[in-house]
């Protein structure tokens, strides 16, 4: 009977110590955190916030607006509403590809999903300037989401360039319909 019962708490040991599975082997960066910081920052700046929307792929902008730094969250709605991939919740539904650009002279970071046909969110990328004096820099965030089911499709392709504007790039396109393609692009710091 002691046999029996030590070796079960021997197997226990064992299986408690095996690492889960489902958690993250590395630490992901929080996307959303870090555009919080910038939205934080503009929100008590003094810069003039620009808004430009074009339509389709017309390079002249159908309304430009200035935006109030108070409303400035708003416009940046679909960069908070991100999943934060550094909860284990979440991280575990991506994994993470690390390259380096020789061109941009950038370290790039990707989070892609494992599984594409059931997350809205397909593709998370990160452009870090390294360097070894300042510390290393994020220069740019890349974001992809789509939604296509008996609906239609609703894209979204998302560029923040930090400290300087961003651009939500919609396309749209409900069954038995053209695509329509809204572009809008946020300034405040060029």
């Amino acid at each position: 009977m002691k046999i029996v019962q030590t070796a079960g708490w021997l197997w226990l040991f064992v299986f408690a110590g095996c690492k889960d599975s489902d958690t993250p082997e590395k630490n992901f960066v929080s996307i959303p955190s870090l555009i919080e910081a910038q939205v934080v920052h503009v929100d008590s700046s003094l810069y003039s916030i620009t808004r430009y929307d074009y339509r389709g792929t017309d390079t002249i902008a159908f309304d430009t607006l200035y935006i109030p730094r108070e409303q400035f969250r708003k416009e940046a709605r679909a960069f908070l509403d991100l999943p934060d991939l550094s909860l284990a919740k979440n991280a575990k539904r991506f994994t993470e590809e690390t390259r380096y650009d020789e061109l941009m002279k950038k370290v790039i970071i990707s989070y892609l999903p494992r599984n594409k046909t059931t997350e809205e969110l397909q593709k998370e990328e990160l452009h870090v300037m390294p360097d070894v004096a300042e510390g290393d820099k994020v220069t740019t965030i890349l974001a992809s989401k789509v939604i296509n089911d008996r609906n239609g499709l609703k894209q979204e392709e998302l560029l923040w360039l930090i400290d300087k504007s961003f651009t939500i790039v919609r396309t749209t396109q409900l069954p038995g319909e053209p695509a329509q393609l809204i572009t809008t692009k946020v300034i405040w710091n060029q």
